[in-house]
């Protein structure tokens, strides 16, 4: 019997291939490759064949071995082979791997911004070729972002510290967020007063009304108190216009990363991640897009939607034009694939995400709101003292802002009064406040400028963010991004060394070069030449440059505890602090703000490897060690049984019973094992409280194993998987 024949369709997510197999008969395979099937090596040596004029080598990535085989036994055995991955530069490039990978000889190619019938219908009516462009341009952008990431990295561990790094991207980026911090640094706050006055209508209503000045001088101040408590209010004028309110355009990536983060609390990466989801289940059009535009048809949709739920008055029919110059992600803005469809079968999160898109383009199809807006001015009956105001508004259309009431803000409506009408003066008071800096960014305004200064693409924002939050250089709090100290200084020695590189004009025409490439504009190779040969001999340049352990002198009160010497800022793991100047004759050291450190302290042991110094003990991120007092001359470390018993718990090995529990720390972060190991291979992964489990078992005998912390709730549980209490909601004891 004949082996019917199929057609193989490849995506890059399993998500995805379940969704479109709902869409395809029997005579199609929908097959995930799970993203990349193949990248660059790890060692930059073999990774990219620089003189052979930038050539990567690629190979198989770990795990995906299984992956390429099914697919090539698939497409042995399939009439024809379609590549449907994303319709962006990475989608190509990736379908460009798995053609390279497979073997594959003349597959095609489609295309589809949403996961709908008709949309993939509609794709395979025109399938096309691999835009070698497109992956060209793809290629460049990883091929560029590895060799500035891989030498300027390099210099960063000889100059800086080990395991620090650099990229394209997220260096400017950093900039960004360095150079706003230097000014919150440089700012001389000036005190001025916020005056606030209680006044109640001859109505009833309380009012709050503030001071449109805001004095410098205390004794104005007290002044305007004086004279408001001691005499009448009254209404001394009403503004009131009319505004509208015209909807936003749909949303791209940025501005949908920006208006989760502010709405929702969602960071970029959560967004993307939510999104990505929404998209392979069908429920809007794909993600990565620069465009604010939708097609006709879509807009024909949404607009009926717009009457059926609003009525035929609410429309009016838009079409946003795209501002970026380089809008070449995907055709259309974010939208639903289909406006009448709810938002059943999706997680709480991609429901709220779901609801932002349909709510901003439905939006995007209605008529202006209308408010009105009114401001209420009051003084006491003389007006000899400046005016109090307080402004508030009121709906009079709700138009767009009906699909979208979210966007409208904290605006108030403020109660009816007559211009003259006497005012009852509740309370008068003054605050003491101090001018304040620029505010830090956010992760919704760090999109916002990155893509105003043309840094990034839509599908980079979300990854730079998370890598100079991952790397340590920033940290996250609130919603406030806040370089850290090595996240300064790291800044601070590109700037100083590489500014031409890291800068906004810079940075924004090599994504403009890459642009031209995808249009067949700019050749791959003659892009990549012209900036690797000036950007290598650059870095070469910097060799000699001295490494910056110390960041400057540190401030003349505080002295070396130890010699009563001079100090110096350094920068550690953990931030800056202070260390003398002659160490490492002299290990005195304080915190940054003056406190003493305890240091290391000194064994009485010889080095067995330089046999210059004494051993000591120190504190380092994994716990306490023995060491070379010589560091970093001599970076001998005894790893022995004493180091170990340095972290021991105190708390005795219940298997070998010769060892203590020690805290160690592994490739999934810190656990606990024996001191004997390892020949005694006792480990748990919480710290353990010195109780055993007293859980009685079927055949009678008790559990008798180590107890660790828990939760604030219940502090201890079972350090035993098999062990009914090593749930901390069930622990229980039943002897």
């Amino acid at each position: 019997m004949a082996v019917k024949q199929y057609k193989l369709l490849i995506v890059e997510s399993p998500s995805k291939a379940k969704t479109i197999g709902k869409y395809l008969g029997d005579d199609y395979v929908v097959k995930a490759s799970v993203g990349h099937i193949r990248d660059l090596p790890k060692s930059n040596k073999i990774a990219i064949d620089i003189p052979a004029g930038f050539v990567p080598h690629y190979e198989i990535s770990k795990g995906k071995a299984e992956v390429v085989h099914e697919i090539e036994s698939l497409a042995k055995k399939a009439s024809e082979v379609l590549l449907a991955t994303d319709p962006d530069r990475e989608g190509e490039a990736i379908a460009w791997h798995i053609k390279e990978a497979v073997g594959l000889k003349n597959p095609k190619r489609i295309v589809f911004y949403e996961i709908t019938k008709n949309a993939i219908e509609e794709a395979l009516k025109h399938p096309r070729t691999i835009d070698e462009n497109l992956r060209k341009a793809q290629e460049a952008r990883r091929v560029l972002d590895r060799l500035v990431g891989y030498d300027l990295s390099g210099l960063i561990w000889k100059k800086v510290r080990y395991g620090l790094s650099a990229g394209r991207v997220q260096s400017p980026a950093l900039r960004i967020l360095v150079e706003r911090e230097r000014e919150i640094n440089a700012f001389i706050p000036e005190a001025y007063w916020a005056l606030t006055a209680k006044v109640k209508t001859q109505k009833g209503t309380e009012l709050e009304l503030t001071c449109t000045e805001e004095p410098r001088d205390e004794s104005i101040v007290k002044n305007i108190i004086k004279i408001g408590r001691t005499n009448p209010w009254m209404v001394r004028e009403i503004k009131e216009s009319e505004v509208g309110r015209t909807p936003k355009a749909p949303f791209s990536t940025s501005t949908l990363q920006q208006a989760a983060s502010s709405r929702l609390g969602f960071a970029p990466s959560r967004t993307m991640m939510v999104a990505q989801k929404l998209y392979e289940k069908g429920f809007i059009t794909y993600m990565r897009t620069d465009s604010t535009s939708i097609s006709v048809d879509a807009q024909k949709a949404v607009i009926a939607e717009v009457s059926k739920r609003y009525g035929p008055t609410a429309v009016e029919a838009r079409v946003f034009k795209t501002k970026s110059k380089n809008a070449q992600e995907a055709h259309e803005a974010i939208r639903p694939t289909d406006p009448h469809k709810n938002s059943l079968g999706v997680t709480a999160e991609e429901k709220k995400l779901y609801e932002l898109i349909w709510g901003r383009t439905i939006a995007s199809q209605m008529v202006d709101a209308k408010l009105a807006r009114t401001t209420i001015i009051a003084n006491v009956h003389d007006n000899s003292i400046p005016n109090f105001s307080v402004t508030g508004s009121r709906v009079i259309l709700p138009g767009w802002l009906a699909a979208d009431p979210d966007a409208r803000g904290e605006d108030v409506e403020l109660p009816k009064v007559k211009q003259g009408e006497m005012l009852m003066l509740l309370s008068l008071s003054d605050e003491a406040k101090f001018t304040e800096p620029p505010p830090r960014y956010s992760e919704a305004g760090l999109v916002k400028e990155l893509e105003k200064r043309g840094i990034g693409r839509p599908s980079t924002y979300a990854s730079i963010i998370k890598t100079i939050l991952d790397r340590g250089y920033v940290l996250k709090e609130g919603k406030a991004l806040r370089p850290t100290d090595t996240g300064e200084v790291v800044s601070s020695f590109l700037e100083e060394h590489f500014m031409n590189y890291i800068s906004d004009s810079f940075t924004a025409e090599m994504e403009d070069k890459l642009d031209d490439i995808a249009d067949g504009t700019r050749e791959y190779a003659k892009v990549l030449k012209e900036f690797y040969g000036p950007f290598s001999k650059e870095v070469k340049s910097k060799d000699k440059v001295e490494k910056v352990t110390t960041l400057g002198d540190a401030d003349p009160q505080f002295k070396c505890p130890k010699c009563n010497g001079p100090m110096v800022i350094k920068l550690a793991r953990n931030g800056k602090f202070l260390s003398c100047k002659n160490y490492p004759e002299c290990m005195g050291a304080r915190t940054i703000e003056g406190a003493e450190l305890a240091g290391p302290r000194d064994t009485g042991e010889l080095c067995p490897k330089c046999g210059k110094a004494n051993l000591v003990e120190r504190e380092g991120r994994f716990g306490r060690f023995i060491a070379c007092g010589s560091y970093p001359k001599c970076k001998f470390i005894k790893k022995d049984e004493q180091t170990a018993l340095l972290n021991a718990t105190g708390v005795p090995c219940p298997v070998c019973k010769k060892g203590f529990m020690t805290e160690r720390r592994g490739r999934f972060g810190v656990f606990y094992s024996c001191t004997n190991y390892p020949d005694c291979k006792n480990a748990i992964k919480a710290k353990p409280t010195g109780n055993f489990c007293t859980y009685k078992k079927d055949d009678g005998t008790i559990c008798g194993a180590l107890m660790m912390e828990g939760t604030k709730t219940i502090p201890e549980r079972c350090s035993d998987k098999t062990c009914p209490n090593h749930n901390p909601h069930k622990l229980t004891s039943n002897i």
